[in-house]
């Protein structure tokens, strides 16, 4: 496909000047190296305006069952992680998942007397990141197929590490192979939800810095956590998923939309366009047996719903079922939230777990977030700070909530 090079760098400013104003884009190292990366060369297949979407990825390899594996990430995405890692001239930086761009984006950051090792388990996209970036001619970035769990100890330490897929755990290595006070970037699921979040080392363990709401494709190898579904009972409509593990007792909800349907109404209203990150994070965190619901049309019952939410969250508490609801007043041009339950203590249940979203509205809205740290599996308790540890395979998650 013949390329409009001057197009091409139109559009690539174009993207920066989008980002550099949205707020994405705040260094102008960051900015430089997006404005040189000719990123539309990784993917000669695509449309210049789909490679240059700053909002978009470019998917460019799905699974049998046509679930996205592999894609170059969004513009907007590869910056908000390149303000994050703090890339510094001389830097060695590990890259975790490759496609091409962000390697070469890395290398215009630790320039020519720093280097940057990308890790993909596939050797397709190792093999077009590979291809892009001699074509393009960063020599200093050195691309490997291996799985990255146990990261590349060959050129550790590093000052860095970017992950650049969804991850659900962290790994000793991610930890062991950054020096201390180094960064690591990395999309971590917590409960269901992924945010891109900046680490900083602090001898055994990390402390965030900052954190993002994003999607990424998933990790593969041994690291791969797929979550686990199941259908409500009473409804082959609905399915609820979820990423800790399912409830201890699942029979326990046989019968639960047979009970009649408690609503009720928190008096917390967001305005439309209002981030709703941290309230997502909050109930996550803070509900039981979190997870979340997916629905058939087709199938479902009227007793669900309607949720008016594109994405359902949901609790467990043995055998009563509540779910988020939201009911919109286009006059004020907000959404109220609120609670459907079921179970025999259905209209309990509700009320509890509206009571949460109150005190977010009350003490937490407006903050920045919850304060997350990473301590390695089997720290006791009393080494680790915050209201909340979530247990994962290597690692203990604190989380903890700053007050407004």
């Amino acid at each position: 496909m013949t390329v409009d090079s001057d197009r091409a760098a139109e559009l690539r400013d174009k993207v920066v000047d989008q980002l550099k104003e949205d707020g994405t884009i705040v260094s102008p190292s960051v900015e430089a190296a997006m404005r040189k990366v000719p990123r539309h060369l990784a993917v000669p297949e695509a449309p210049l305006d789909d490679a240059y979407s700053t909002y978009n990825a470019v998917i460019t390899q799905e699974d049998e069952h046509g679930n996205h594996i592999s894609s170059v990430s969004a513009p907007q995405i590869q910056a908000m992680q390149l303000e994050q890692a703090e890339i510094r001239p001389v830097n060695h930086v590990l890259e975790i998942g490759t496609n091409g761009p962000n390697a070469a984006y890395l290398a215009e950051l630790t320039g020519p007397t720093g280097h940057v090792t990308t890790v993909d388990i596939d050797p397709a996209p190792a093999a077009r990141a590979e291809q892009f970036l001699t074509e393009t001619g960063y020599t200093n970035v050195h691309v490997i197929v291996a799985d990255a769990e146990h990261g590349f100890p060959q050129r550790a330490p590093y000052d860095a590490i970017v992950v650049t897929v969804g991850a659900w755990d962290i790994p000793p290595a991610w930890i062991d192979q950054l020096k201390d006070g180094g960064r690591l970037v990395v999309p971590l699921r917590i409960n269901g939800l992924t945010r891109t979040y900046g680490f900083v080392r602090q001898g055994d363990h990390l402390l965030a810095t900052s954190a993002h709401v994003c999607g990424f494709v998933a990790v593969q190898g041994t690291g791969s956590h797929p979550q686990q579904s199941m259908q409500l009972p009473g409804d082959k409509g609905v399915t609820l998923h979820f990423d800790e593990g399912l409830p201890a007792d699942p029979a326990l909800l046989d019968g639960v939309l047979d009970t009649p349907r408690a609503e009720t109404w928190t008096g917390v209203t967001v305005a439309y366009r209002e981030p709703i990150g941290t309230l997502q994070m909050y109930l996550a965190t803070h509900v039981p047996t979190y997870c979340s619901m997916s629905i058939d049309p087709e199938l479902a019952t009227d007793k669900i719903g309607p949720t008016h939410l594109g994405f359902s969250m949901v609790a467990i508490d043995g055998p009563n079922f509540g779910y988020v609801v939201l009911r919109r007043n286009p006059e004020k041009q907000n959404a109220e939230y609120g609670f459907h339950a079921f179970g025999p203590d259905g209209e309990a249940f509700a009320e509890r777990l509206a009571d949460i979203v109150r005190t977010w509205g009350k003490e937490h809205r407006g903050t920045t977030g919850p304060r997350i740290a990473v301590y390695p599996a089997g720290t006791p308790d009393d080494r680790i700070s915050g209201a909340r540890i979530i247990d994962k395979k290597h690692s203990r998650i604190s989380v903890s909530w700053p007050v407004a």
